[in-house]
């Protein structure tokens, strides 16, 4: 199906800047945190967090349970669980969440079978128009306080949980900036002059590099998921060298794959490819949370890592300590009428069984107590305008290259339909095994795209 009206990346540069609350995406560090989480919420959102927002009377839900899938497994999985936590207290009810990175699949299967869970997190807006597009997803219209909900959620972020409808379709629970660069200030420290410019990056690497064995790490292993992170590299070359309108453009399915632009940003990730630790065999085969960790090693397997801000609470970041062992610098412009372009992404959930506790989650989960809880744990930035308790200065330089960006897209393959982001994830190891298939995986790719903004 395709994406209209305010679904579309489109909506993000109108915007041009995201007013998000907090850091990170997909965890990050504090071990410590474990302990913490619900002090933190408390500490971090103005009004408290004694009482999960809508959850009703003290113990109004109890022996009713909430069927959840998302894609957070380990350390992730254990924020999530923190941040549910006072919920569960308050209501009585109890959520049973399912782990997987398999997602997509599981999600489209059961739309078609109508098997599906009560609350999900959900692939990106291009899939989530489909599910409600099949009456499959529910309007969180009379679920959620919309005043409320709009006034404390980033505009841009609204109008990606808003159907065509008008309705709400889903919400965002905690973001991430991506396409930063990260590095260990103990090998390699590019804080004194951190790289304005692509050509700069590249030769102060070369001056760096020391005993590095190659100048990046980088490791596309993800379950069923494998290549997301080659994807994020693609955004953020196309973003970078063509502009937000190509990348926009192509996010809706208007630009081909083919296209030069598309093309050369395959390309530059192909190049990075060439440069980054262990070859292609170890990309393949690395997990994305554990990509990092020859940055930390002696000698060190690599001087860089480009991953989203969620990176810190996985692999050898989480035990780390922040600004001291491991630190970042923005992604480098590379053509300058594109400078101050930023990408992020952010976990959309949504509702397909409207039950009392399931509503009562969803409510709850958007609320500035619920979300400072991951925040102050780690690896989460706020979609909630009132968090502001970031666990350290990295937390807080990533909120601000959101708040401060001059063009922000939205994680283009997360626009995309269900079956072209399949396809993309795909194309992506394909390429990274075998790079001549590049045309071929191209035009695949391109045939793809021609029917899925349709289905």
């Amino acid at each position: 199906m395709q994406l209209r009206g305010s679904s579309a990346a489109l909506v993000l540069l109108a915007s041009a800047s995201i007013v998000v609350g907090a850091c990170s995406s997909g965890s990050s560090p504090s071990p410590a945190a474990s302990a913490g989480g619900s002090a933190g919420a408390s500490a971090g959102a103005s009004g408290g967090a004694s009482a999960p927002a809508g959850s009703g009377a003290a113990g109004s839900l109890a022996g009713q349970s909430v069927n959840v899938i998302a894609t957070w497994t380990g350390d992730e999985q254990k924020a999530f669980q923190q941040m549910v936590a006072p919920w569960e207290q308050q209501t009585g009810a109890k959520m049973k969440y399912t782990g997987t990175r398999d997602i997509n699949t599981i999600l489209a299967t059961g739309v078609a079978s109508g098997v599906l869970p009560d609350l999900a997190g959900l692939p990106g807006p291009g899939p989530a128009q489909q599910y409600y597009a099949a009456g499959a997803l529910k309007s969180l219209d009379d679920t959620l306080d919309i005043n409320d909900y709009k006034t404390n959620t980033a505009k841009a972020l609204v109008d990606l949980g808003t159907a065509p409808d008008g309705k709400i379709m889903g919400v965002f629970i905690k973001a991430a900036v991506k396409g930063l660069i990260w590095f260990s200030p103990k090998n390699f420290d590019f804080s004194a002059s951190p790289p304005k410019t692509w050509d700069d990056l590249n030769t102060q690497a070369a001056a760096n590099k020391g005993q590095a064995q190659q100048q990046w790490c980088l490791g596309i292993e993800s379950g069923a998921a494998s290549g997301w992170p080659g994807t994020d590299w693609i955004e953020d070359f196309v973003l970078r060298q063509a502009g937000p309108d190509v990348y926009n453009n192509w996010a809706a399915g208007k630009v081909k794959f083919t296209d030069p632009a598309i093309k050369a940003g395959f390309q530059a990730y192909g190049d990075i490819v060439t440069k980054s630790y262990g070859g292609a065999n170890t990309i393949l085969t690395t997990n994305f949370a554990n990509a990092g960790d020859p940055l930390f090693k002696s000698p060190p397997g690599c001087q860089l890592l480009h991953q989203a801000s969620f990176i810190t609470g996985l692999g050898a970041f989480k035990s780390l300590k922040a600004g001291t062992d491991y630190n970042f610098f923005p992604f480098p412009d590379i053509n300058s009428q594109f400078a101050g372009s930023v990408e992020g992404a952010a976990d959309m959930f949504g509702m397909f069984h409207d039950t009392p506790a399931a509503k009562s989650l969803i409510a709850y989960l958007v609320t500035a107590p619920a979300q400072s809880i991951w925040v102050g744990i780690g690896g989460a930035l706020s979609a909630n305008k009132k968090v502001t308790n970031y666990p350290d200065d990295i937390a807080k330089r990533s909120s601000d290259l959101l708040n401060n960006a001059k063009f922000f897209v939205f994680d283009a393959s997360d626009l995309m339909p269900n079956v072209l982001q399949t396809a993309f994830l795909a194309a992506i190891v394909d390429y990274t095994k075998t790079p001549a298939n590049l045309d071929k995986d191209l035009a695949n790719l391109d045939t793809v795209q021609a029917t899925a903004y349709t289905q």
